[in-house]
């Protein structure tokens, strides 16, 4: 894992998509992005499209993601619930029968919040859509990612609210949406800080990054009672709403994490703001203006972990 520093990108906070990627042209590259129909994977969908790249849009909603990048050159759209291995299996090797070579893959798509709810196969909601799909979808993609692939996963400062809950990871014992969400956005950052290790040798780096605050449809089963989580407080004790980034925005540290050439040499990294992050410690997000990562969701060692029990529970890996 390289250095978790910030690497002077020249962009921040209020860069767009399209700003990080004005110069770069990816005419004739191919990029897989899940979730790309709706709040910020539409913006990566559209700001690498309109450089030039194909981009492959797999969608749980067939008719909602039509609608969606009707007009946007180059998209394909094809069936894909990350929550059923089934589907990700069928999707994968569909791919893998008309592709030899996928450029880019963005693990965008999630859920946040929402209700218990369990897959077929039993395990809890978040953790199985936001990781263990995307760990599924990578693994039996292997064969067109190695060879100088880029693999982006969309975490968040979420994963301050929980590192990997080895006792009881589905939440048998009783669901708390919040831990839940938390444990599978610190699983998106340990997958990409063990891929990156793995798959280096194959030319494959890997991220993981927080894309900030956005009014997105990812927000859609939140309740009045969690209105508390994303207000801050002043002096005087009246609430002020954070800032909130723009969808366009908010895409651009994905699509800076899949193209910058300030990280052709450099993997595993947690990123925030088209940058390098900084570790969690004595950060104050008030202050500093980052929230960071936390040291547990880099660690080399929960990040194997975490990728032996998802083989367990997949069947699938790649290395």
């Amino acid at each position: 894992m390289t250095t978790q520093a910030p690497v002077g990108s020249g962009f921040g906070a209020d860069s767009t998509a399209a700003e990080v990627l004005d110069g770069i042209d990816l005419t004739g590259r191919l990029a897989l992005v899940t979730g790309g129909y709706s709040g910020i994977g539409l913006e990566v969908v559209r700001a690498l499209a309109n450089v030039g790249a194909r981009v492959l849009a797999p969608a749980r909603r067939l008719d909602v993601a039509r609608e969606a990048l009707d007009g946007i050159p180059g998209v394909e759209i094809a069936e894909l619930d990350l929550a059923d291995q089934g589907s990700v299996a069928t999707y994968a090797a569909e791919v893998l029968d008309r592709e030899d070579d996928i450029d880019i893959l963005i693990g965008n798509a999630g859920v946040m919040a929402c209700p218990e709810g369990r897959t077929a196969d039993g395990w809890e909601l978040q953790l199985a859509t936001n990781h263990l799909g995307h760990f599924a979808l990578v693994n039996r993609l292997w064969p067109a990612l190695s060879g100088g692939a880029r693999v982006v996963s969309v975490s968040s400062t979420g994963h301050h609210l929980s590192g990997m809950r080895w006792d009881d990871p589905d939440f048998v014992t009783g669901y708390d949406k919040w831990l839940a969400y938390g444990q599978s956005k610190t699983a998106n950052v340990l997958f990409a800080v063990h891929l990156d290790a793995r798959g280096r040798e194959h030319g494959v780096r890997a991220h993981a990054l927080h894309p900030g605050a956005i009014l997105t449809p990812l927000g859609r089963h939140l309740q009045p009672e969690d209105v508390d989580r994303v207000l801050k407080y002043g002096a005087d004790g009246d609430a002020v709403m954070p800032d909130f980034k723009s969808p366009e925005a908010g895409a651009a540290t994905a699509v800076w994490a899949a193209t910058s050439p300030l990280l052709a040499d450099r993997g595993g990294l947690y990123l925030e703001d088209c940058d390098v992050a900084l570790p969690s410690t004595g950060l104050d997000p008030d202050k500093d203006g980052t929230a960071g990562v936390k040291d547990y969701a880099l660690d080399p060692a929960e990040a194997e972990r975490l990728w032996k029990w998802s083989v367990e529970r997949t069947g699938v890996s790649a290395f």
